[in-house]
């Protein structure tokens, strides 16, 4: 967990983000699993709290349904719309890497419709 926390640390202090977006929690058949991404969401979250930087969360579904329009996509589907949107020539790799990519879209999509909706508001 330390690995991780410092990792996000030292991510925090070169590119000096003002916010973090991560997948929340989902439950698993592998309970040993499930404890271990929890620790990880943990330790990324503790690092950005403690940098200041603010934490959105999203679900699966949500994710799926903001890269794909349905929250049930496969895995395939989101890293072949993942290539796209960013036209990328390729699906990007490892696996994780297009996660990662979709969770930033989906908070990008996310954060500009409540920016939409402020200036419609006044």
């Amino acid at each position: 967990m330390k690995t991780i926390y410092d990792s996000v640390l030292k991510i925090i202090k070169e590119y000096s983000p003002d916010e973090l977006a991560i997948e929340e929690a989902f439950y698993s058949k592998n309970i040993k699993s499930t404890m271990v991404i929890g620790q990880a969401r943990g330790a990324a979250i503790l690092a950005a709290g403690q940098a200041g930087i603010e934490v959105t969360e999203y679900s699966p579904r949500e994710i799926k349904r903001s890269i794909v329009g349905m929250g049930n996509a496969s895995k395939s589907q989101v890293q072949y719309m993942v290539k796209n949107l960013l036209n990328l020539r390729e699906i990007p790799h490892p696996e994780d890497a297009a996660d990662a990519l979709a969770i930033a879209l989906c908070h990008a999509h996310n954060i500009d419709s409540k920016n939409r909706l402020k200036m419609i508001r006044g």
